[in-house]
């Protein structure tokens, strides 16, 4: 289940709407030969093919009487694809070890009690502690209408995040900004304000060495349709997909504008600030489940204040910037992020000369976005 679950991870950020899942068929051999690895697979870009589809391609003869290591139930509707637990059956597969059951209501036990109804042992909870944060998107998408929210913020010494007059500053280290490209990577979406886009100018793209493929979907939050049709996030949409949610009241002709160069426009019902309940429902609608934060102060402090994060990272810098720098949390303490009722602290982790600190919410410990 550990190797499913790695196998998992491959996908994250590349699957969306589908979870991404990890399998792996072991056959043991007669003659007392110690259990073998036949197969292995993870969700393909874009959500299909399906891990388990992958790990029975690979396993070919060898799965029949063998058994399947998945971390999620296998599903059991017809979708694009015919049902993973047809496959399974077909396959001749005689044990299936399931690290949770699926929230998706078209599944939620059914896969695991056809394949009981056709002989097929079935054993559930088997990594369930490792796979639920693997999952948590997925989860939280079904349960909560909603992405899981993953926010980033890098502070210097003193808690700041810019400059006087919102002006950026570099705080961290090459190697962290390593990290965050991954980070980005393994996220369906990242999502910032239009002052950031502003102050910036940012891409908001993987750029690690191969990589550019899996930058994710850009989002900004942009009431008004303010985002510089020069801008980088602009330039870059027709290569990168970049959605700009925008007010009810909106001019149409900026609209017409942005979609002419290859932005996708949503409108929230509000007209003077977006919702961000609202917006999140969109995303989660889209098919977004796994999403990251980088916008500035306003957006981290609102999404705080809307007990919305489930996950955080705060990259400390020893730069100091000063009392007319821009706070990290706008009209709020940094306090309020790291001594938050809802949030716990899950270690600090050195990065060269820089150092993270990783949040969850308290009842759902446990995550995947420093892996």
């Amino acid at each position: 289940m550990a190797l499913a679950l790695a196998l998992g991870r491959r996908g994250l950020g590349q699957t969306a709407s589908n979870p991404a899942v990890g399998a792996v068929v072991v056959a043991a051999p007669e003659g007392g030969v110690d259990p073998v690895i036949v197969g292995r697979g993870w969700t393909q870009p874009g959500g299909r093919p399906h891990a388990e589809i992958e790990a029975l391609r690979r396993a070919g003869t060898a799965a029949r009487g063998a058994t399947l290591y998945v971390t999620l139930e296998p599903c059991c509707h017809h979708g694009r694809t015919p049902p993973c637990i047809d496959a399974i059956i077909e396959a001749g597969i005689a044990r299936v070890v399931s690290a949770m059951e699926d929230p998706n209501p078209l599944v939620a036990g059914r896969g695991h009690q056809k394949l009981r109804s056709a002989g097929v042992t079935v054993d559930v909870g088997v990594g369930a502690e490792a796979a639920r944060p693997a999952h948590a998107g997925h989860v939280r998408r079904f349960r909560d209408g909603r992405p899981q929210v993953f926010l980033k913020l890098a502070v210097s010494a003193d808690g700041k995040v810019g400059l006087s007059g919102r002006r950026p500053v570099a705080l961290t280290g090459e190697t962290v900004r390593a990290r965050v490209h991954l980070m980005r990577a393994m996220h369906d979406a990242i999502l910032i304000g239009v002052g950031t886009a502003l102050a910036d100018d940012p891409e908001l793209t993987c750029r690690l060495p191969g990589m550019a493929a899996r930058s994710p979907m850009r989002v900004v939050l942009d009431t008004h349709l303010r985002l510089p049709r020069a801008s980088r996030l602009v330039g870059s949409a027709r290569h990168t997909p970049l959605w700009v949610i925008a007010g009810r009241d909106a001019a149409p002709s900026a609209e017409a504008e942005l979609r002419s160069l290859g932005v996708e426009v949503f409108r929230a019902a509000s007209a003077q600030k977006v919702d961000l309940h609202e917006v999140l429902g969109m995303l989660a609608q889209e098919g977004i489940t796994r999403l990251m934060v980088e916008g500035g102060p306003i957006v981290a402090a609102a999404l705080l204040r809307a007990d919305l994060i489930d996950e955080a990272a705060l990259f400390h810098a020893d730069l100091m910037i000063g009392a007319d720098g821009i706070d990290a949390l706008e009209s709020l303490p940094l306090t309020a992020l790291t001594r938050s009722p809802v949030l716990s602290s899950l270690g600090i982790e050195p990065i060269d000369r820089d150092r993270v600190e990783w949040f969850a919410r308290t009842a759902e410990l446990g995550h995947t976005i420093g892996t």
